[in-house]
């Protein structure tokens, strides 16, 4: 049911606005999810709804503008337990399976619905884009009517032994012991590309999305590794579904000028593999120079990104 709260003042400024999204509670406690708005809404009935990848949390405040200027309301997601949805009684991003999402998602759908909005595009980065993927195609809800996935978190960026050999047996412990954490961290190079203070362009909160990645546990790899094995079988989403991602992927040692160019989260060539498991419809593009957000790279790949994008949906929404 859709939120009877009103909405308040959001971080990201004066363009946009918040909503609490009370879910009920989990093994942790109290739950909500967050209903972002941009404020600027054009006269329509057709809306998006951006969901943000792993580590991370809404704040590409040009994405909402770009949406409204070609004519869409914009709304964002914050999943439970990243950014304003974080409780102080929560571990960042702790899931023991991916539908634990979906009635975050059924409650901004609901809000969206009761706002006026009767046909709707879900857009998803990195991890969104595997949760919205799998949503669409188990309650194919009606009002869903694209996807807009940029690079969608499809497979592990491993090597072929530790996705055959080690992370299965973490995987089956991830049943029996959800809280076991995982070993070693994961690069901080990622962020350096991204943020202002550091070789990005872009400011956001680094305590809801951190450099050095919030740590993970066996039951998190448990319930994104069942998300994996279900696109690999086939997911059969019938509405048209857009995936930008990077045209390479760059990582490993120190920072190279080429990282400000490259995917260095995920490997493109899963990406470009897995896509046609999604669904009938599926229309792949790789953007040259683009990041692992392809939104957030240099400007002139965004300008493309944009293009690609809203003539995809001009074409899909006719």
């Amino acid at each position: 049911m859709p939120s009877s709260a009103a909405y308040l003042p959001d971080p990201l400024g004066p363009d946009f606005e918040q909503l609490y999204l009370p879910q009920p509670d989990d093994y942790e406690g109290a739950v909500r999810a967050t209903l972002v708005r941009h404020r600027q809404h054009p006269a329509t009935t057709r809306a998006v709804l951006h969901v943000h990848g792993f580590n991370d949390y809404f704040f590409q405040h040009e994405l909402a503008a770009e949406y409204a200027a070609h004519g869409l309301r914009f709304y964002a997601l914050d999943l439970r337990k990243y950014g304003r949805s974080l409780l102080p009684h929560q571990r960042p991003n702790n899931v023991r399976q991916l539908s634990e999402y979906f009635s975050d998602l059924e409650a901004a759908l609901a809000q969206l619905r009761a706002e006026g909005s009767s046909e709707v595009v879900l857009s998803g980065h990195s991890t969104g884009g595997l949760i919205v993927s799998i949503y669409a195609a188990q309650f194919q809800p009606a009002a869903v009517v694209a996807l807009v996935l940029n690079s969608p978190f499809l497979e592990l960026h491993q090597s072929w032994a530790m996705r055959h050999l080690a992370v299965p047996v973490v995987t089956r412990l991830g049943a029996r012991w959800p809280n076991l954490p995982l070993p070693g961290t994961l690069p901080d190079v990622y962020g350096q590309t991204l943020h202002q203070s550091f070789r990005g362009e872009w400011n956001y909160n680094l305590a809801w999305k951190p450099n050095q990645v919030f740590s993970l546990n066996a039951g998190w790899l448990r319930a994104i590794r069942h998300g994996h094995a279900q696109v690999r079988r086939g997911l059969g989403i019938r509405q048209p579904v857009l995936v930008l991602h990077s045209a390479r992927t760059a990582g490993g040692g120190p920072w190279r000028e080429e990282f400000q160019e490259a995917d260095i989260v995920l490997n493109v060539a899963h990406i470009r593999a897995l896509a046609p498991q999604l669904g009938t419809r599926v229309t792949t593009t790789a953007l040259p120079g683009a990041l692992h957000d392809v939104f957030l790279s240099r400007p002139t790949v965004r300008v493309e990104a944009y293009r690609v994008l809203f003539a995809w949906l001009a074409e899909v929404l006719t």
